[in-house]
């Protein structure tokens, strides 16, 4: 898709690309400005392999300041992103034929990672129809005993569905029954929550489940770093330690003057937050309701992140305007790239169809525009 959006581009074509999963927000000043000034002082050497001391202090105290748990700080790991934190986390837990269960629809990293570990993805289906948020009665009839792992990602990449305390609770309730299963909690969206929610997290809703939880997040999503590549994770001792192995053997420790700017993002003026998220809302708001109103589309109106993950299951087995069959979403997907200049994902990235991921990390404008042509490409199939 990337590649064929490309190419459009090149031949003079106006692609709308709504596919990436990045801000498009800039890294705030005073965060570029600690980076440059620890490079200035000095800091370029080989770093700590754990994390320099203060991020990982930071990491623990805004953890207890958000949800009342104490994080040691000799228990967090600082990760070349947080897509690092996952691969050490999935590498010291799963062995081959470990069962990993993962809530539908997923980020399509985590597959991949849990496959190279040897390990046995397991998908668990979690509708539009239930907000796209994993139900106890599935977890439990998902559970073996081969599984090793459980994924939570919330608010969810890619349909911004989050998970409040209650549901967290109910889950943890099931997990409780079955000792042999880890939890990785993928908290990466965790300040873009919309309408004042609050988020929740498993190990903060059930601390007494700390010995077999770790969690994870970073700051590229919440402080628009993501070319920083500064993520963490933290859970009990004996795991972080693995971890730590698995980090040391794949690529060291992080660069200095990236951890001198995630200090500065945790530590410094966080009112920007706020503007953003809010900024995020709109263009959720903007985006769900143009949707709604295409004939074959039926779109949820996400908690968190900045997707919108519309049902189009209206427009399977049509045929677009260009006369081209739609057999599933990745044919619309592509078929609105080459006829409507639309760059979107297919939900089968996500391991759910027919869906189609939109980012709506651009400006209201164009994501009108693009709605507009999504519009009348729906509109023009038969």
């Amino acid at each position: 898709m990337a590649a064929r959006a490309r190419a459009l581009r090149a031949e003079g074509r106006d692609v709308i690309s709504l596919s990436l999963g990045e801000p498009d927000f800039p890294t705030p000043p005073h965060v570029v400005e600690a980076a440059h000034a620890a490079a200035l002082r000095g800091e370029t050497k080989y770093p700590p392999l754990a994390g320099i001391e203060p991020l990982r202090v930071a990491v623990a105290d805004k953890f207890q300041r958000e949800h009342g748990v104490a994080v040691r700080p000799q228990d967090v790991l600082v990760t070349n992103g947080g897509k690092q934190a996952i691969f050490n986390v999935v590498m010291s837990l799963v062995n081959n034929g470990d069962e990993v269960v993962i809530p539908a629809p997923a980020w399509a990293g985590y597959e991949q990672t849990v496959k190279f570990a040897g390990g046995k993805p397991v998908f668990v289906p979690c509708p539009q129809t239930e907000g796209f948020v994993l139900q106890p009665a599935a977890l439990q009839a998902a559970i073996t005993s081969r599984t090793k792992l459980l994924i939570l990602n919330y608010p969810n990449n890619p349909s911004g569905a989050a998970c409040g305390a209650a549901a967290l609770a109910a889950l943890a309730e099931v997990l409780r029954h079955y000792p042999h299963v880890w939890v990785l909690s993928d908290d990466i969206y965790e300040h873009l929550l919309f309408d004042g929610a609050k988020h929740a997290t498993l190990l903060g809703v059930a601390p007494d489940l700390a010995g077999r939880i770790v969690t994870m997040s970073g700051v590229s999503k919440t402080y628009a770093m993501t070319g920083w590549r500064v993520g963490w994770c933290f859970g009990p001792a004996e795991l972080m330690k693995v971890c730590t192995v698995v980090q040391a053997t794949a690529t060291s420790g992080i660069s200095t003057v990236g951890q001198a700017a995630a200090l500065a993002a945790l530590t410094g003026p966080q009112d920007f937050l706020a503007e953003r998220a809010a900024a995020y809302q709109a263009r959720r708001d903007l985006v769900v309701g143009m949707l709604n109103q295409v004939p074959g589309l039926a779109c949820h109106k996400p908690e968190g992140a900045f997707y919108v993950f519309p049902d189009i299951s209206g427009c399977i087995g049509k045929t677009t305007p260009g006369g081209r069959k739609l057999a599933n979403d990745e044919d619309f997907a592509m078929a609105l790239l080459e006829e409507a200049y639309v760059g979107v994902v297919q939900g089968l990235a996500f391991a759910m169809s027919p869906h189609i991921r939109i980012s709506t990390a651009t400006t209201e404008a164009v994501l009108a525009r693009a709605c507009d042509r999504i519009a009348a490409f729906c509109g023009g199939l038969r």
